[in-house]
């Protein structure tokens, strides 16, 4: 049996779509940002007609392991993303591996979402890749509070360009399930992608302030010995497929939130 950690395979592929632009279309293209959108092949529009979207900026100021340090840093994020209502480590999976659960607001009238995730990355002299998709986890089932979407590839790669630049890039196939008409949601992310961007690369900017005044030694997922999650046989872990979840989607004024989609 084959284990559910990402392999080297898994990497190279996901960075690859980073960069190519065969079978992508731009969207959107201002200041530095591009947004594109996958065009699928005939043979996968059999598949989820949720879009493949790529989400790319130019930062000129922030390094390339700073942004890194920003997409890991769990307490960081309570501090710069508006749209977080939890977020927790569960398990360590392998040295760059993990399982996590985050949850979010979205737009009214909407049921707030979740989603579980196993998340791996690896690093190399200029290059950082993060890429994470749903599993299912025996102690941490759907709830009737939220909606559990579905990652299906979902990633960073950050490429340095110099001391203090980077091309950052964001990946995402997700499925928000939820009596959403899939084009609203390919439609919204598009919209909402250069939104979160700036916000993340604001995060970025305001990072090392921060740090300096929250445990700076701290940072497990470059110095493993420091990381004190539980281990966890992946095996306990399957992938979570969209369909087999209910696309139920119960909105009321007393449950409905201001926010927006999350990267």
């Amino acid at each position: 049996m084959s284990s559910i950690l990402p392999d080297e395979a898994v990497f190279a592929d996901f960075r690859r779509q980073c960069l190519s632009t065969d079978n992508w279309v731009n969207k959107y293209d201002s200041n530095g940002m591009q947004v594109w959108v996958e065009v699928p092949a005939k043979k996968e529009n059999r598949g989820s007609k949720i879009h493949k979207i790529k989400c790319k900026i130019v930062i000129r100021d922030v390094s390339a392991a700073t942004m890194y340090d920003v997409l890991h840093d769990n307490q960081y994020r309570r501090d710069w993303d508006p749209n977080m209502e939890d977020s927790y480590d569960i398990a360590r999976l392998s040295a760059n591996a993990d399982v996590g659960y985050y949850s979010w607001r979205c737009l009214k009238p909407l049921k707030k979402r979740d989603v579980l995730t196993l998340r791996s990355w690896k690093v190399t002299d200029d290059e950082y890749v993060i890429v994470n998709f749903s599993v299912k986890h025996p102690k941490y089932p759907p709830t009737s509070k939220f909606v559990r979407a579905v990652s299906i590839l979902t990633g960073y790669f950050i490429k340095a360009t110099g001391p203090t630049s980077c091309i950052f890039t964001y990946l995402s196939q997700a499925d928000p399930k939820g009596l959403i008409p899939k084009v609203v949601v390919n439609t919204a992310t598009q919209m909402l992608a250069p939104k979160v961007m700036k916000c993340v690369h604001k995060a970025g900017q305001d990072y090392s302030a921060w740090k300096e005044n929250n445990s700076p030694q701290h940072k497990p997922w470059l110095h493993p010995d420091q990381n004190t999650l539980p281990m966890m046989d992946p095996a306990e872990l399957s992938i979570q497929r969209s369909d087999s979840l209910e696309d139920v989607d119960t909105c009321t004024k007393e449950e409905g939130q201001d926010g927006e989609d999350s990267p």
